[in-house]
């Protein structure tokens, strides 16, 4: 990310954690980072990651779309994926579009999301094996793959990279204003 989103994305986060009553040593705390880093984020530094970025909202009781809404670029480049939000749904319940790149011979583990989520994604080029880890699937250009996303989960390309468009539904009754 450069300076002006990391800077839009630090004051969006700081305002999130305040509007929730939560001071800087608890929302780390719950996230798993040091406090030092969450200030440095608020404050328009550092470099986080894809995963920071996941349990900061998770801990924020957001969707991740609303942490990352008000960034128009990829969200980095880490281990060879980029983020990058489309659009995000205001309906109930919440539906968040993404699109995302991995390079070729990448291994992209994601936590489980909060329950009652789902992800839909479809394969717009390349190869790729995604899922629940102890579940995966290989997609070619035009498959679609929908899982519960609540549990641990994988995307994984070998030769070829992958492009796909990736949807997560949040829980109805968790995604009500």
């Amino acid at each position: 990310m450069d300076t002006s989103a990391l800077t839009t994305l630090g004051h969006h986060l700081q305002s999130l954690r305040q509007a929730r009553g939560l001071s800087l040593s608890q929302l780390a705390s719950a996230a798993g980072i040091a406090k030092s880093n969450l200030s440095r984020l608020e404050q328009g530094g550092g470099n986080p990651t894809l995963d920071t970025l996941w349990r900061l909202a998770v801990q924020l009781h957001v969707p991740f779309g609303t942490l990352v809404a008000p960034i128009n670029v990829p969200l980095g480049e880490e281990d060879g994926v980029q983020v990058r939000l489309i659009d995000q749904g205001q309906d109930t319940p919440q539906v968040d579009v993404y699109w995302m790149h991995c390079d070729a011979h990448t291994t992209r583990r994601a936590e489980a999301h909060t329950s009652g989520v789902r992800e839909a994604l479809t394969l717009i080029s390349g190869a790729l094996e995604a899922g629940p880890e102890d579940e995966t699937v290989w997609l070619l250009p035009g498959q679609s793959l929908c899982f519960a996303a609540d549990q641990p989960h994988l995307y994984r390309t070998h030769e070829l990279a992958a492009t796909l468009m990736l949807t997560i539904t949040y829980d109805r009754e968790k995604s009500a204003p």
